[in-house]
């Protein structure tokens, strides 16, 4: 999906009929038959599709736009005049010509952050992957040949969780971010996030409930049935990338904190995710590293396979989420990520994570993970977004524990409904249990499922309210903790973050182009 500002002269008008368009004199067509002959068509929001006929794109349901036929093309891609400064744009790097104001043609194209080469849509958190077709919900701002993409999240809301270990409270899970890129040549690019979360107020020290949730701590307890509040600064980073090839590059990340090359993208950035206000049972044996107090990351693309490295603290954050811990750089991991489709995005992970917990210097874990997150765009404001994740963990006197997770996002126009089922493996010492139950691993699962109908949408900010209801199910051994009857949890919220950046580009271009009517 590339957008493209274009110039009052020379644009191109999709309403009206084909050959009518008003060429700048300067240009020599030939016949007019010729041309006839010659004439494409294309989708301003997916350029890769290209049809002798109108008609409208089968990726996303939008008008398909005739292409200008260019006599002599140039293989220099040109940057914009100060007339598309601020201009919004569009996330992936297929380009699609448009023109200034004398009439050349030129081509704006948008990368991720982190690595020049790879298009906006595929940046994940941190250093992870996206399919290429994932939506983004965002605002973004151009200055100059300088981007910037913002981001974030809101859900006031009602939580009850059943059993003796639940709890019923009001709060409002939380997050913002920026992204930054500057290019410093046509290949190079230097890039900055900016990831900031009000938790601390929202969640207090112990977080919100959600049971057999697990991991972290406060005032000096291990917490149980409850999910940590993220610190107020979860990502302040920077990336320098290099592009050596049309598909060769290289990259190095560093964040303080930040998220090293160890799992899928973290659960609030993935868009069959990003619906549930609640993280997963299995965070801390899949994605808890994404907030890291130091961490140096160096990765090398060719192609669609992505290998990458990084060095890091294993020390989750501390119970001061205002502050920045002292970085250590005593853990590693390493990833290996393929995106074969637009669709399709895969990994591979493994890392050792020296004292994770606080309360356990001595703990040492390895972890390792694989994930496939499938995205399927079903036409205009459509999209159905799916995620498999695998994950283990390795603790020293503990041995092996597995977790499983499945979530689907479907979204069509205002209308959201989600699912997440999950099974993961927790001892009684991770579950803060008795000492006679401590050493026993116990098989727990969860079953989500939720509705969201969008108040606003698509004008600049989603609004929408939302229900979801949940059932747990574990060991009768469990029944002493948690009671004889069945689990479950309900919550009513708003979820509150902005629109579909899709919206923007297509507003934008039918703006454009009707102002040349």
């Amino acid at each position: 999906m590339t957008f493209v500002a274009i110039a009052k002269v020379g644009a191109i008008d999709p309403n009206r009929p084909h050959g009518e368009h008003d060429y700048p004199p300067s240009q020599n067509y030939g016949v007019a038959g010729e041309q006839e002959k010659k004439q494409k068509y294309t989708c301003p929001m997916h350029p890769e599709v290209n049809t002798d006929h109108p008609g409208n794109c089968p990726k996303c349901g939008m008008k398909l736009v005739p292409v200008k036929q260019e006599k002599r093309r140039t293989s220099n891609v040109q940057h914009p005049t100060s007339n598309s400064k601020h201009a919004m744009h569009d996330a992936n790097e297929m380009a699609m010509p448009h023109h200034d104001q004398g009439g050349h043609e030129m081509h704006m194209e948008m990368h991720s952050s982190v690595n020049i080469a790879d298009p906006m849509n595929r940046e994940g958190s941190g250093t992870s992957w996206l399919p290429d077709s994932s939506p983004m919900y965002g605002r973004m701002f151009m200055f100059g040949d300088d981007m910037l993409m913002l981001h974030g999240a809101i859900f006031p809301r009602y939580t009850n969780v059943s059993t003796r270990r639940g709890d019923d409270r009001i709060d409002a899970p939380n997050w913002i971010m920026g992204m930054y890129s500057h290019p410093l040549g046509d290949n190079t690019q230097l890039g900055a996030r900016l990831m900031m979360s009000l938790d601390p107020l929202t969640e207090g020290g112990r977080g919100y409930p959600l049971l057999f949730q697990s991991g972290e701590s406060w005032h000096d307890q291990p917490l149980h049935d409850r999910q940590h509040p993220h610190d107020l600064f979860d990502e302040l980073s920077l990336s320098l990338s290099q592009k050596f090839d049309h598909d060769l590059s290289a990259y190095f990340y560093f964040g303080y904190p930040g998220e090293p090359a160890l799992g899928p993208p973290t659960f609030m950035h993935r868009p069959s995710a990003m619906d549930d206000p609640d993280a997963p049972l299995g965070h801390h044996w899949q994605d808890s590293t994404h907030v890291t107090f130091g961490v140096a990351t160096a990765g090398l693309v060719w192609r669609s396979i992505k290998v990458e490295g990084s060095v890091f603290t294993g020390r989750e954050p501390d119970e001061d989420r205002y502050d920045f811990d002292r970085p250590r750089f005593d853990s590693f991991s390493g990833r290996i990520s393929w995106s074969p489709t637009q669709n399709l995005a895969l990994q591979f992970s493994h890392g050792y994570i020296k004292s994770p917990e606080a309360l356990e210097p001595d703990l040492k874990r390895h972890r390792t993970t694989a994930s496939v997150i499938y995205n399927l765009p079903l036409g205009h404001d459509s999209n159905w977004s799916n995620t498999f994740v695998w994950g283990q963990n390795h603790d020293t006197g503990e041995g092996k524990t597995q977790s499983f997770l499945i979530e689907s996002d479907y979204q069509r126009g205002r209308n959201t409904i989600y699912f997440r089922w999950e099974r993961v493996e927790k001892s009684g010492h991770e579950l803060v249990l008795d000492p006679p139950d401590e050493s026993h691993i116990f098989p727990v699962s969860g079953y989500t499922i939720g509705y969201v109908r969008d108040l606003s949408h698509g004008n600049g900010l989603d609004i929408g309210l939302g229900t979801q209801f949940t059932i747990n199910d574990r060991p009768d051994r469990l029944d002493r903790y948690y009671g004889d009857e069945v689990g479950y949890a309900f919550e009513f919220f708003l979820r509150i973050r902005p629109s579909l950046h899709s919206h923007d580009v297509q507003e934008h271009y039918e703006h454009v182009a009707g102002a040349e009517k």
